[in-house]
């Protein structure tokens, strides 16, 4: 089975008998990470802040594996309001795929200030009636108070992905690989 690689490599040391997080977080954009251990085995963990355990997947140094994320969550953004934690709208009949406790990323073209990386959700909107959001509107924990950017512009593609980080527990030393690929 081929493979087609989406986005960079990314990789940290592995610590033999510790757990080590990368510190690079990725938006999610395939439902599979392809992980290789080189020089020795790991025990890997993947979600919002993870810390590796010797009851997590092992990956051995000999064989290089492919690890399922689940479902790609990301939904176009129509409203942005910022402040000490920022508030997203999403389209009228779509909804959030997003839950209370996921971490998700938000890239604007053209209007990179509303940008931010791995930030946590903590609430999703579910209220009914006239003035309610039907799950279309989400805060997320990311202090946007700070400058001022234009209004959010109808030109603007805006959207929000949910994100992760990586973490392993080494068998020894050496280093863990990891990039999201999709399988063709």
């Amino acid at each position: 089975m081929a493979h087609k690689p989406v986005g960079v490599n990314t990789f940290f040391a592995l610590s033999s008998g510790s757990s080590v997080r990368g510190v690079t977080t990725l938006s999610q954009q395939t439902d599979t990470l392809r992980v290789v251990a080189k020089g020795a085995g790991a025990h890997i963990a993947i979600g919002t802040l993870p810390t590796a355990a010797v009851t997590d997947y092992y990956v051995s140094s000999t064989e290089p594996e492919t690890i399922s994320l689940g479902t790609v969550l990301s939904q176009r953004v129509v409203g942005i309001t910022t402040g000490s934690t920022t508030t997203i709208d999403f389209p009228e009949g779509t909804g959030s795929p997003f839950e209370v406790g996921d971490a998700v990323s938000l890239t604007v073209t053209g209007q990179s200030d509303y940008d931010f990386s791995h930030k946590i959700v903590s609430s999703v909107d579910t209220s009914g009636g006239s003035s309610g959001y039907y799950s279309t509107r989400i805060v997320v924990d990311h202090d946007s108070s700070a400058g001022n950017p234009a209004a959010l512009l109808a030109t603007s593609q805006a959207i929000l992905r949910k994100s992760f980080m990586v973490a392993a527990r080494g068998d020894g030393s050496g280093t863990l690989h990891y990039q999201q690929i999709q399988h063709t």
